[in-house]
């Protein structure tokens, strides 16, 4: 099983990239994250260039369609989801019918240097990948005070965060599982 990851943050320290990794040594036997690195590669949404040929794009919408489930990272800005992963979304989205995220299982994380750990981003996102058509865990999964909830070496401290985690990562899996069910079943 493949799952691809989706950090929303474009900082190459990332603790939302660091949440990802972390998420990757929660994942069962036989299941492989594959962290996306390109966000920052994808031109600002405009109809008129998606009717031509865009390398990043295509790149992306390719990445998230071989992928059997999403997870996706993301910090609060301004109390919202950073503008460069609605964007990408805004391309992945069209057209909205047949687009690689219709039905695709996903999930959302979030971490913040803030108490709360960015839950507001969090609930955002999951109302956006809904609007376009995934099926979304239903769950805030937050990791607030990031600069004390990861070691030295990007692992996370808690263990009701860890659990927490493991507990996303695993249900997003049961979820990709259940769909590929109900597809050999059809």
């Amino acid at each position: 099983m493949k799952l691809l990851g989706i950090v929303g943050s474009l900082r190459a320290d990332s603790y939302n990239a660091m949440l990802l990794r972390a998420a990757a040594g929660q994942l069962p036997d036989g299941v492989e994250l594959t962290v996306y690195e390109s966000l920052r590669d994808i031109p600002p949404y405009e109809e008129e260039l998606d009717r031509a040929p865009q390398a990043a794009v295509d790149a992306l919408r390719a990445a998230v369609a071989d992928a059997d489930g999403i997870l996706f990272a993301t910090p609060e800005y301004n109390g919202s989801i950073p503008g460069q992963l609605k964007n990408a979304l805004d391309w992945v989205s069209r057209p909205l019918e047949h687009n690689p995220l219709r039905n695709k299982p996903a999930a959302v994380v979030s971490a913040s240097t803030g108490m709360f750990g960015a839950v507001w981003a969090s609930a955002d996102l999951r109302k956006v990948l809904g609007l376009i058509g995934a099926r979304v865990l239903d769950r805030d999964t937050p990791v607030g005070m990031v600069k004390t909830a990861f070691a030295e070496d990007g692992s996370l401290v808690g263990p009701e965060t860890v659990e927490a985690l493991r507990a996303t990562v695993h249900d997003l899996v049961d979820m990709v599982r259940e769909r590929e069910q109900l597809r050999a079943a059809a």
